[in-house]
C-alpha cells in the first residue's frame, strides 16, 4: 500500500504571517480543495474544552477552517456531541454555554455551534457497521450524519484510558451520543486500589451513576451501575481509581475506531490536528495539566489514521518537559503515552482501524512553509 501523505507545519511564523494563516496555508496545501464544498452542509468537529480546562484549541483556528471552507462553497458548522460524565457539556443548552465561554461564538469563529445528539444527548442515527467485530450499529449524533461533508480538527494529546486523544478519537468517541459513548466504554469499568484510597468523595462526586459508594474512608465502584466513564480515574488525586485491565482498554480502542468507521464511510472527509499544550489528560478534564513535550506543530491529512501515528511519533521524538508529568514519570515503554498511562495501548486503536480500511499506518511527511 503506498503511504499516505501528512502535511506538517511548525509554529514559527514571520512579520505579517500568522498561525490561523499558516493553518489555512496547511490545509489547502494538503489539498481540502479537491472536496465537492458547493452549497454543502459541513461539520466540523471540535471539543470545545470543559470549563475550567485551558488546554483546548482557541477559537482562532477553527474560524480558519470555517474560512477556508466557506471560501470553497461549504456551510460549515462547529459541532461536538454532549458528555456521558457529570460536567459542563452534558446537554445541549450547557454545551453551547460552555462553547460559548471558550470563545466558540458565532463572531469569533464565523460559524454556529450545533450540538449533534440534541438537548438530552438521545438525538443520534443508527448507523451499521457490517464488518465491526464489538459494534453492529453506531449511535452517532444526527446533525453530524446529516452533514455531507465530515472535517475533524483535534487538539492532540494524552488520555488516562486510550494513551492519547487525536483524529480517531476526536471522531469515534466524540461523534457518539450519549448512548453511543455508553456502548464504548461499557467493556472497561475501574476499579479501586484501596490500599491508596483515603476516601476524599471526589470520584463519588463525579460518577453520573452513582455507581460510587464509601465506606469506612474508603471508595467501592459498584459495576452492576458503573458503565465505565473512566472519568472518576481522572478526577482520584491520589491515583487510586484504574482501568480493570489493558484489554479492557484495548477494545475500548477497538469500539472507537469502529465509530469512526461508521461516522466517515460514504462521504468525504479530512483531518487536522494541532501539536500544541499537549497535556496528560482530555480537555474534558476541568483542569489541564502542564504539557508533557514543547509545542510542535499543525497536521493535516485525508488519512486519520495516518495522521495520529504522524503526530504520535512527533510527540515521542521530544524531550519531555522539564516538570511535567511525564518527566516525572518511569520511561520504561519507549513511548510517551504509555510512560504517562501505563495500562494503556493506543496501537490497538490503530491496528484496528487500519484492519477496518479506515487508513494507512505508513506515512509520508511533507512539510509546509
Amino acid at each position: 500500500m503506498e503511504k499516505s501523505k501528512v502535511y506538517f507545519t511548525s509554529m514559527r511564523t514571520k512579520m505579517n504571517d500568522s498561525l490561523p494563516k499558516k493553518l489555512a496555508r496547511l490545509i489547502k496545501r494538503a489539498g481540502i480543495g479537491e472536496i465537492d464544498f458547493e452549497k454543502k452542509y459541513v461539520a466540523i468537529k471540535i471539543h470545545f474544552g470543559e470549563p475550567g480546562n485551558l488546554a483546548f484549541l482557541r477559537p482562532n483556528y477553527s474560524r480558519a477552517v470555517a474560512d477556508v471552507v466557506k471560501e470553497l462553497g461549504g456551510k460549515p458548522f462547529l459541532t461536538d456531541c454532549n458528555t456521558l460524565y457529570v460536567g459542563g457539556r452534558k446537554n445541549a443548552l450547557d454545551h453551547i454555554d460552555a462553547a460559548y465561554q471558550n470563545g466558540f461564538t458565532p463572531y469569533a469563529t464565523g460559524c454556529h455551534v450545533i450540538i449533534a445528539d440534541g438537548i438530552k444527548g438521545t438525538d443520534e442515527a443508527l448507523v451499521p457497521i457490517e464488518d465491526g467485530t464489538y459494534v453492529k450499529e453506531a449511535k452517532i449524533g444526527q446533525a453530524i450524519m446529516d452533514a455531507d461533508v465530515f472535517i475533524s480538527l483535534n487538539h492532540f494529546k494524552g488520555h488516562e484510558a486510550t494513551g492519547f486523544g487525536g483524529a480517531l478519537k476526536n471522531i469515534g468517541m466524540g461523534c457518539g451520543s450519549r448512548a453511543g459513548k455508553m456502548e464504548m466504554h461499557s467493556a472497561g469499568k475501574p476499579l479501586v486500589a484501596q490500599e491508596n484510597c483515603v476516601g476524599c468523595g471526589m470520584c463519588q462526586k463525579m460518577c453520573a451513576h452513582d455507581a460510587i459508594t464509601i465506606t469506612d474512608k474508603k471508595a467501592t465502584i459498584h459495576h452492576d451501575k458503573c458503565v465505565g466513564c473512566g472519568r472518576c480515574i481522572g478526577a482520584c488525586p491520589h491515583d487510586a481509581v484504574h482501568s480493570g485491565s489493558s484489554e479492557s482498554n484495548d477494545i475500548l480502542n477497538c469500539k472507537m475506531a469502529e465509530y469512526t468507521a461508521g461516522v466517515l464511510r460514504g462521504r468525504p472527509h479530512f483531518h487536522i490536528s494541532l501539536v500544541i499544550d499537549v497535556s496528560p489528560y482530555c480537555d474534558c478534564h476541568a483542569e489541564n495539566d502542564a504539557p508533557i513535550v514543547p509545542d510542535i506543530g499543525m497536521f493535516a491529512s485525508f488519512d486519520p489514521v495516518a495522521l495520529d501515528v504522524a503526530c504520535a511519533d512527533a510527540v515521542n521524538a521530544q524531550e519531555p518537559m522539564k516538570g511535567s508529568r511525564l518527566d516525572e514519570s518511569e520511561h520504561l515503554h519507549h513511548d510517551h503515552f504509555t510512560d504517562i498511562h501505563p495500562t494503556t495501548n493506543w496501537k490497538s486503536c490503530i491496528e484496528h482501524a487500519v484492519k477496518l480500511g479506515l487508513g494507512n499506518s505508513e506515512y509520508e511527511l511533507i512539510e509546509v512553509k
